[in-house]
């Protein structure tokens, strides 16, 4: 039987790790995994009671909506008023998805199809380059800079000289891989081109609340005219530590979330209702675990970049998400990242995943994920020591 959609996908490069992680474990070895992003701080507590009381109601276990309940989305608009200062009608410009890749992928059916093209970084998070695939269309890809205003030239080039003119692209920042952020002035000026060249712009805001060093990452929707032509995931995995929870939500313009709500009318019936309780409750009650959640994560970068630091392996720390971006150092950089991650997994006992994964624009790079605490991440660091014995 032939698969044609499964069978034009590439190999998902992570499993090669991810393999070989198992196989030395099985084997006794006690691998430190920086690899996957799989948050490992506990959701709040206030979450995780509210759904044991919750599901205890039988009312509770039947169908919801796939809109999300009223008070779930009442809640997202009070937190992007309070946290960005953005009012939101929770009737027409929020809608509940089951996760922030369910929202994104259906959200390319309902803009793209065949013959379609929508511009995507490079690197990016794999569901943002394979969801216009899947719903048919070309990717555009365009190489991911520090610069932002490089960036935004690099946007505009490619952008006037691809045909068919995307009719999407796709955004998020802070970056997952490269860990790039961007100020409310480089938001403005996307938005202002999207309106003037009649674009929808998506920006997956997933890091929306781990930013460094005084960082406030802006929402697109603080910009001057965003919602004519923009809408923005938020999602609850890591600004709430309630990655299996799968609780997300896209905000913005009013026309692209009544349309995502007529598709997804037809394909779920939203998110089990015990667990919009229990959002809609943290959110409300406990609004400044995100606060607590980035000052681990802002720790443990330091914890990481001061020891690559130690041992010869320069790298700029990430002014924002849970991940460092790390060039290949220069005395290996003849190794590909598939080949070079699969070496500090075999001689090393540490895993992170090969920057190749995140597209062809990822090669030179592998990629730190923040999901250890300090004493683990300090045994990453000298094992990378005793293994690389090419640093200075």
């Amino acid at each position: 039987m032939e698969f044609r959609r499964i069978n034009a996908l590439p190999p998902y490069v992570f499993t090669i790790i991810d393999s070989l992680k198992i196989a030395a474990r099985q084997a006794g070895e006690d691998v430190v995994d920086l690899g996957f992003g799989n948050p490992d701080l506990a959701s709040p507590p206030v979450a995780v009671d509210k759904l044991c009381e919750a599901a205890q109601n039988s009312r509770n276990h039947r169908y919801s909506s796939s809109r999300g309940i009223p008070k779930l989305r009442e809640a997202v608009a009070d937190l992007y008023l309070r946290r960005f200062g953005v009012d939101l009608d929770p009737d027409t410009e929020i809608i509940n998805t089951i996760g922030a890749k369910e929202g994104f992928s259906h959200l390319m059916w309902v803009l793209l199809q065949a013959g379609d093209a929508a511009l995507v970084p490079s690197p990016s998070y794999p569901i943002h380059l394979y969801a216009p695939l899947f719903a048919g269309a070309d990717v555009r890809e365009m190489p991911l800079t520090t610069d932002q205003d490089d960036f935004l030239d690099t946007l505009t080039e490619r952008f006037a000289y691809s045909w068919p003119r995307p009719r999407v692209i796709v955004l998020s920042f802070p970056h997952n891989p490269t860990t790039t952020c961007v100020d409310l002035d480089f938001m403005q000026k996307v938005v202002d081109f999207a309106r003037e060249h009649e674009v929808i712009l998506v920006h997956d805001f997933a890091y929306a609340d781990l930013g460094f060093d005084g960082y406030e990452p802006p929402s697109i929707l603080e910009a001057e005219g965003a919602k004519e032509v923009a809408v923005e995931l938020y999602s609850m995995t890591k600004s709430f530590s309630m990655a299996g929870w799968r609780v997300a939500f896209m905000a913005g313009n009013p026309e692209v979330i009544a349309a995502l709500a007529k598709l997804k009318s037809y394909l779920d019936y939203g998110t089990f209702q015990p667990v919009q309780i229990a959002a809609t409750v943290t959110m409300n009650e406990a609004p400044e675990y995100p606060k607590e959640a980035r000052a681990i994560y802002e720790s443990r970068r330091n914890t990481l970049c001061d020891g690559l630091a130690r041992i010869g392996w320069e790298m700029e720390p990430p002014k924002g998400t849970m991940f460092a971006w790390a060039p290949i150092p220069e005395p290996y950089a003849e190794m590909g990242s598939i080949e070079y991650a699969s070496m500090l997994v075999k001689e090393a006992n540490v895993a992170v995943s090969p920057g190749v994964g995140f597209g062809p624009g990822g090669e030179g790079h592998v990629r730190f994920a923040l999901i250890e605490n300090e004493q683990r991440i300090n045994q990453a660091i000298r094992n990378l020591r005793a293994s690389l014995d090419r640093l200075g």
